[in-house]
């Protein structure tokens, strides 16, 4: 029986046929993407695509609006018909596949991949994917590369044009791993296929083809900034004005928050912003909001996200709880400032979903009352954690303690 399409109409079964073309053009294409472009009614795709099959393509063609409507309104409307869409390389790759599938039924789609550039880059280089880091900065800021420049690491990157990698190149200097290797790889599988190297601290490549791949292989002097793998990233990572979650407090508070893939934090009274930048580094999916009424620090926050390589993070300049009104419910909590303030722990909980998690630290005695007193109606679990440091007394060394912090986390019924 026919699947329904969009609008609940019976439709032809895979109507919709998307088909992977890379740089070689018809050479790359084989018997059944060429006949099923033959046949198509209407064939969509970019400028460059269609002109590749334009020798016996024989329906409407319709080159992508720009800019490029998301909403595939023009594609849905021919549900039901012979219809073609042309995408670079794997569809399903960053690509126009992934974008169909969000409104179309697989079931009702023929797809056709061809190798995508990642692919193509990786074969070029004699790199193994399953060991190498992948990252498409098309239309991304380049900070994003940031978490993954580790001692040794293998990169490819997707980039937005042919200043990307000058750019990359100069990041890379200023984080002290200049001496790294870059190779620019130009359209990839096609006659015009370029590859050339660099070190990055001495990039001088010049008319480099929009469409190229880059890949990475860093080398690191020994005062690199390398963002770690864990929990609880050294203080002096973060500019800061002494209003930041220390490092072990940090650990602790992120594993109470156990995040989750996809989740929301509210970061509120975010100080530094540290909690909600180590929440969004624990997985590209992760998101947060950054909720500071201090205008000073909010701005430190917003160089804090770059430095990190999360500038997705977003700010939000007020004062909780009025400045929660109208944010995005989210998954999980944490108050560490401000959480006396009148309302404000009453207000995150009311707002936090049903199963999220809410974590709220507490050095004064004000504070640690209200969490007491949450702890008494609803539950959850309170932990005292209290850090000392060794430091010089004299000409000896004792132990100087920090404020202790008071933990309640819960979580909602």
């Amino acid at each position: 029986m026919p699947a329904e399409g969009p609008r609940g109409a019976k439709l032809n079964s895979r109507w919709l046929t998307i088909v992977g073309i890379g740089e070689d053009g018809l050479a790359g294409l084989g018997d059944e993407a060429k006949r099923r472009i033959a046949e198509a009614e209407f064939i969509f795709g970019g400028k460059r695509h269609l002109a590749l099959v334009a020798s016996f393509a024989r329906g409407k063609q319709r080159p992508w609006p720009v800019p490029f409507d998301a909403g595939m309104a023009e594609v849905l409307a021919l549900a039901g018909g012979n219809v073609c869409v042309l995408a670079s390389g794997d569809p399903f790759f960053h690509g126009v596949g992934a974008t169909l599938a969000r409104k179309v039924n697989p079931r009702e789609m023929y797809v056709i991949p061809a190798p995508s550039a990642i692919s193509l880059a990786a074969a070029r280089l004699g790199w193994a994917l399953q060991d190498i880091e992948i990252i498409s900065l098309h239309g991304r800021p380049i900070d994003l590369i940031r978490p993954l420049l580790q001692p040794n690491a293998r990169i490819l990157a997707l980039t937005s044009d042919g200043d990307a990698p000058a750019a990359i190149g100069r990041l890379l200097t200023e984080l002290d791993f200049g001496t790294s290797r870059l190779t620019v790889l130009e359209a990839l599988g096609g006659p015009e296929e370029t590859l050339r190297s660099v070190r990055a601290d001495a990039f001088d490549l010049e008319n480099i083809n929009p469409l190229n791949v880059l890949a990475i292989e860093i080398d690191s002097a020994p005062q690199a900034r390398v963002l770690p793998l864990t929990s609880g990233l050294a203080d002096h990572l973060f500019e800061h004005d002494g209003q930041i979650t220390k490092r072990e407090i940090r650990a602790v508070t992120l594993s109470a928050l156990a995040p989750r893939r996809g989740e929301l934090l509210w970061d509120v009274g975010a100080g530094s912003g540290s909690i909600g930048i180590e929440w969004m580094l624990a997985h590209p999916s992760m998101r947060a909001v950054a909720i500071e009424a201090d205008p000073a620090r909010a701005a430190r926050i917003g160089h804090n996200a770059v430095a990190c390589g999360v500038p997705g993070l977003v700010i939000v300049e007020g004062s909780a709880p009025k400045a929660l009104a109208r944010l995005e419910m989210p998954d999980a909590v944490f108050i560490g400032g401000g959480g006396s303030d009148a309302g404000m722990l009453t207000a995150a909980i009311k707002a936090l979903r049903a199963g999220g998690r809410l974590v709220a630290n507490a050095v004064t005695l004000e504070m640690e009352a209200l969490l007491l007193a949450q702890h008494t109606k609803r539950g959850g679990d309170l932990t005292r954690i209290a850090i000392s440091r060794a430091s010089p007394v004299g000409s000896m060394q004792a132990w100087r303690p920090a404020m202790p912090v008071t933990q309640w986390s819960w979580v909602k019924p």
